[in-house]
């Protein structure tokens, strides 16, 4: 009997204007009990409205793993680069969350 620990190799396709992408300076975060959607905005100086440039929705799975996904990478970020800073608030180095590493 064969085991199927292999792991499947996934192509992903980039569009043109996908790749171009969408500059974005503040998110929005909802859920349901089950979706996280995220609208991803632009906010410019002295402009009242802020326009939401993209919208992800997410199962809660993909959320937590987005998360650690987001985490992990801020952390190797921050060994390479040094501490993001925060305007107005004080430097906390990002401690792990328990949990199961994943990709988003």
């Amino acid at each position: 009997m064969e085991s199927n620990n292999k792991q499947q190799s996934l192509q992903l396709e980039l569009p043109q204007d996908v790749a171009q992408g969408e500059y974005a300076n503040f998110a929005i975060i909802t859920h349901s009990s089950s979706d996280f959607i995220i609208d991803f905005a632009r906010v410019l100086p002295g402009v009242p409205k802020a326009q939401v440039k993209s919208r992800v929705i997410l199962a809660p799975e993909h959320a937590k793993r987005l998360l650690a996904a987001l985490q992990e990478n801020i952390m190797r970020y921050e060994n390479e680069f040094g501490t993001i800073r925060i305007p107005n608030q004080p430097a906390v180095p990002i401690a792990p969350f328990d949990l199961n590493k994943g990709e988003a």
